[in-house]
């Protein structure tokens, strides 16, 4: 084993250890992992699988039903472009295509020095300020193409 692998199994191993290694704490165990790695390696997962004797297709079951767990790496700011239909008919096709265009990614896609990843979502709750970007849990509200770069420039 690796100097990697030996970290990944004291890390998720002391995650394990924390919940007495209870399957049934299995989805608090990935996001304890998540929070760790910023997503779910697949070293990680198949030591969460040793580590409480269960199938490793059970781990994964688990990592891919939810949508707040990633198996690809992802980016130190997590970007939300809310698409749902308050924010649409003002504009959010727009503002998530400038930011496409700045950061050269899609959605569901991260940027290749881990900085930003970009995703869609279909309502934040928060209609009356649409179009809304919400990054790292920060809402800007009412924005157009014109405060994209500005608002990007703050999480460099």
């Amino acid at each position: 084993m690796n100097i990697e692998g030996k970290k990944v199994t004291k890390k998720v191993g002391s995650i394990l250890d924390n919940y007495q290694r209870e399957k049934g704490m299995l989805v608090s165990m990935l996001q304890d992992v998540q929070a760790e790695y910023n997503y779910l390696p697949k070293d990680a997962l198949m030591e969460v699988s040793q580590g409480l004797d269960v199938p490793l297709s059970r781990v994964y079951s688990v990592a891919t039903f939810f949508k707040s767990f990633s198996l690809k790496p992802r980016g130190r700011h997590l970007i939300n472009v809310c698409l749902g239909t308050a924010c649409h008919v003002r504009g959010a096709v727009r503002i998530l295509e400038k930011i496409e265009r700045e950061l050269g990614i899609n959605p569901g896609e991260t940027t290749e020095d881990l900085k930003f990843t970009l995703e869609t979502v279909n309502c934040v709750g928060a209609c009356a300020l649409g179009p809304i970007v919400v990054v790292d849990g920060e809402y800007s509200g009412e924005m157009r193409t014109d405060k994209v770069i500005p608002l990007l420039k703050k999480y460099d």
